[in-house]
């Protein structure tokens, strides 16, 4: 993709006066458009226009992972086939609400039977084998037919339930694993920005942005209008303070798939959106370890054929990429032109509290959460910004950046490990983040903490969205970043001899 020159100003307040044209037209949007300008994380009152606009908008089912607490390893690949089925299960069901919204908005008990009591039914025979599989080799988890039944729900958290009543839209949490110290000091609670007023967005027709699904106006937020939030920890005596960076390019070789090897392995477009890869060239949703560890890598160090993955960002421009009519692009609404990165940084960093560890070699680790917008943000975790403006950082809106400076999307992975697992039944309990302290949970040991920065030169006076599943619509709140260990050991002691004695190394 061609760089184009940054945006103006005048164009930022295009964007924010005339928020559904740039957005591809679309659905009912929130009035005022800077009406939750900088926060960190969501947590002020709407205003009364705003949920005056609100209307049913996605539908809502737990995620049936989260209520596993070990899968034997014999029983491993049939959960985690049937817990991708459940997924396509759901992004059937997302389509089906999408074609038929006019009709359920007007009627909300008719997306009983029509879409949420047919869903309930797939769910619960995915379940019963999932029980029935884990039953073989261990005990049969329990209450897992208690999250077979989904809601419909609004953005303001509102669920609806089979017979279109109100229910409280908290949403399924997963794990928290969030550290208190892994939000750089980020205020989760507090509107720390200023209601700007007077600019509105109109949406149109019955969807937002160019896949009809999101994002909308409210999305997006001015990041001049957001408090500078980030606070490091200070180290400890005894902190290991040094930094080896890889450099493995930033996907030049347009390296994308819909699949995801960590939690649908085996399952073509077990993700529902596409992601772009650098690193091991080798990764599709059939990679075994063996071929991560023969695979190509774009690494520069050849020792490091590790895979890092995440979601692709769009350009909501109106034009549409290759996968248009591919699974993970245009069948899963995730359309736009891929927008390649300008730069990506790929550090390990220390802990402030402790020496590290080695990596054990496969180590999988996943953090933020694909489904945050459903699932709430208890494993939400990436962030957003603008370059000349990361002390400011943004969780669940996107950033519109002025004149000279490009977007941002960081991930700081998990840095705690358990010291047996290289991965676990819902791929987060193995490893944890440090607590706002910088110290791993008991029984944890610190790892090289991984610090993913992705940078784009997003066009003048376009506007953009990640890679969802459908029903997510699209929300900032659901970027996530994936990896995958695969530095040999002579590598990975160098990594870990360069961070404990305080020096920079790429």
């Amino acid at each position: 993709m061609g760089r184009t020159r940054k945006r103006s100003t005048l164009a930022n307040r295009a964007i924010a006066a005339s928020a559904a044209l740039l957005l591809g037209g679309g659905g009912l949007v929130a009035a005022n458009f800077y009406a939750s300008a900088g926060e960190g994380w969501s947590g002020s009152p709407r205003t009364k226009s705003q949920n005056a606009a609100q209307q049913i908008s996605t539908i809502d089912c737990p995620e049936v992972a989260n209520g596993l607490s070990e899968v034997p390893d014999q029983a491993r690949v049939e959960v985690d086939r049937e817990l991708a089925k459940m997924d396509s299960q759901i992004t059937e069901a997302y389509q089906r609400f999408a074609d038929q919204k006019e009709q359920i908005q007007r009627d909300p008990g008719f997306a009983g039977n029509a879409i949420l009591n047919p869903l309930k039914d797939k769910r619960l025979a995915s379940i019963d084998r999932i029980t029935i599989a884990i039953g073989r080799s261990a005990q049969q988890p329990q209450g897992l037919k208690d999250m077979a039944p989904c809601t419909l729900r609004a953005d303001d958290n509102q669920v609806k339930d089979q017979n279109g009543n109100d229910q409280n839209g908290d949403g399924q949490g997963g794990n928290n694993q969030n550290g208190d110290g892994q939000n750089d000091g980020q205020d989760q609670g507090q509107n720390q920005g200023q209601d700007q007023g007077g600019d509105q967005g109109q949406g149109q027709g019955q969807g937002q942005g160019q896949a009809g699904n999101g994002p909308e106006a409210s999305d997006f937020v001015d990041i001049q209008s957001v408090q500078p939030n980030v606070q490091n920890v200070r180290p400890r005596r005894g902190a290991s303070k040094g930094t080896f960076s890889t450099n493995c390019g930033r996907n030049e070789n347009g390296k994308f798939n819909p699949d995801n090897v960590i939690v649908a392995p085996g399952v073509s477009n077990g993700a529902h959106h596409m992601h772009d890869y650098v690193g091991n060239q080798a990764n599709d949703a059939f990679a075994s370890d063996d071929d991560l560890a023969n695979g190509q890598t774009t690494c520069r160090n050849q020792g490091d054929r590790s895979t890092y993955y995440w979601p692709v960002l769009r350009l909501q421009n109106g034009q549409d990429d290759n996968d248009a009519n591919a699974d993970g692009g245009g069948k899963d609404q995730n359309v736009g032109e891929i927008q390649t990165p300008s730069q990506v940084t790929l550090d390990f960093v220390g802990s402030p509290v402790s020496k590290v560890t080695a990596m054990p070699r496969f180590l999988r680790i996943i953090t933020g959460d694909a489904k945050a917008f459903t699932n709430g943000d208890a494993n939400a975790n990436a962030s957003w910004s603008c370059t000349g403006f990361e002390n400011r950082q943004l969780k669940d809106k996107y950033p519109i950046c002025p004149e000279g400076s490009d977007v941002v999307r960081s991930f700081k992975f998990q840095s705690c490990w358990d010291g047996q697992n290289t991965d676990s039944a819902n791929h987060r309990t193995h490893v944890a983040f440090a607590n706002g302290n910088g110290q791993c949970p008991q029984g944890f040991r610190a790892i090289p903490q991984l610090v993913q920065r992705i940078v784009y030169d997003v066009p003048a006076g376009t506007t953009f969205a990640v890679d969802s599943f459908p029903e997510q619509l699209h929300k900032p709140i659901t970027d996530h970043g994936d990896f995958i260990n695969v530095f040999d050991n002579g590598l990975m002691k160098k990594v870990v001899g360069c961070i404990n004695g305080g020096r920079r190394c790429t």
